[in-house]
């Protein structure tokens, strides 16, 4: 006997209309009221390969529909912020004044690697080396052909084209963009004075991609060209990603070892506010970072709260194996505990507390 969900309300149905990550309708399910129900969320397209997965992971065991929408970080907030989505989904986390300011939790949920992907003909994977130095250059417009000097230097023996670079950046506001700028301000002088770090920025040069999704599509469609993308991207794309050095000199590639070694000096006790670019440590990839989920602390709508809570509940113990499949870092034990312990600081409007150590 197939279970009928409660029917949407116009506005539910058109958002969920548009939404990019949808699980088919939930068919012979038994189980507690809010296996039955659906929620939405929208932001970071750094995460979306893996929520997407989480998402139909999550349908097929317990009946609930995620409904994600890969948006960017910016949107994300901003539909957190008005209530349009259930929960926000962002690469650049807020301090803890701004949450208190805006009225909103955040909890990370992975960590990634941030990754300068490259079209270049008979370039494979992992040949070309940069250092930050030269990466902002690039972003300047300061370098704009792959046999430069300064580029050639860096890779002696490597026969690189005499072809202009195309640069690619993001298009819309974006998390990876403040990894990715964050990383450039700490590494390229000029960078920091003359754009700085953001979800958006006043880009020097390049053509701008929507999500990681359009900035691995013009890379790939591209010759000569240069962009940034969460890992996961160059992998499902086969694009050749570089070689970084970082802060210890050393260059290495991006994997999980590397990202794991960045993250180790987070300090998620104390806050979960944690940037993880430019890490010490000889095997840390300097742009790694965690992406996070924001929420609202008073939830007008219990039972759609609560069901998001269960989800990521859900998905801190079972979806640590997906995560790894592509390639993200999952959270600590310790790091999940003290999530779920900040849960009790959402409330609803009577403010009493929407999740409990049994999630109920």
């Amino acid at each position: 006997m197939k279970v009928q969900t409660k029917p949407l309300q116009a506005k539910q149905y058109f958002r969920m209309a548009t939404l990019l990550v949808a699980c088919v309708a939930a068919g012979a399910v038994t189980g507690p009221a809010w296996a039955q129900t659906n929620i939405t969320g929208a932001g970071a397209s750094f995460p979306a390969p893996l929520y997407t997965k989480w998402a139909a992971q999550y349908h097929n065991a317990t009946g609930t529909r995620v409904n994600y929408q890969s948006v960017g970080s910016s949107a994300g907030l901003k539909q957190i912020e008005v209530g349009t989505v259930d929960f926000g989904a962002s690469d650049a986390p807020l301090t803890d004044a701004a949450l208190q300011e805006k009225g909103l939790i955040q909890f990370p949920t992975v960590v990634g690697g941030i990754v300068p992907i490259v079209n270049i003909p008979g370039i494979a994977p992992g040949q070309l080396k940069l250092t930050g130095q030269a990466l902002g250059d690039i972003y300047l417009g300061r370098i704009t052909r792959w046999n430069d000097a300064a580029i050639t230097a860096i890779n002696p023996g490597l026969k690189l084209p005499d072809t202009a670079i195309a640069v690619v950046r993001r298009a819309d506001g974006s998390g990876t963009s403040f990894g990715f700028t964050h990383y450039l301000s700490k590494v390229n002088a000029d960078w920091k004075a003359k754009v700085g770090e953001g979800t958006a920025v006043n880009w020097p040069v390049g053509v701008g991609g929507k999500g990681n999704e359009g900035v691995a599509s013009f890379v790939a469609r591209l010759a000569g060209a240069i962009g940034y993308v969460e890992f996961s991207y160059a992998n499902k794309n086969h694009l050749a990603h570089t070689l970084l050095q970082n802060r210890a000199g050393k260059f290495v590639a991006p994997s999980e070892e590397s990202f794991k070694a960045a993250a180790a000096n987070a300090d998620w006790q104390k806050s979960f506010y944690q940037i993880l670019t430019y890490q010490p440590g000889e095997a840390a990839w300097p742009i790694t970072s965690a992406t996070f989920i924001l929420m609202r602390k008073k939830a007008e709508h219990p039972e759609q709260s609560r069901a998001v809570l269960t989800f990521f509940d859900w998905a801190y113990r079972q979806g640590d194996a997906t995560a790894a499949e592509l390639d993200y870092i999952p959270m600590p034990e310790s790091v999940k505990s003290n999530v779920l312990n900040s849960w009790k600081n959402i409330v609803d409007t009577t403010n009493k507390p929407i999740w409990t150590a049994t999630g109920k």
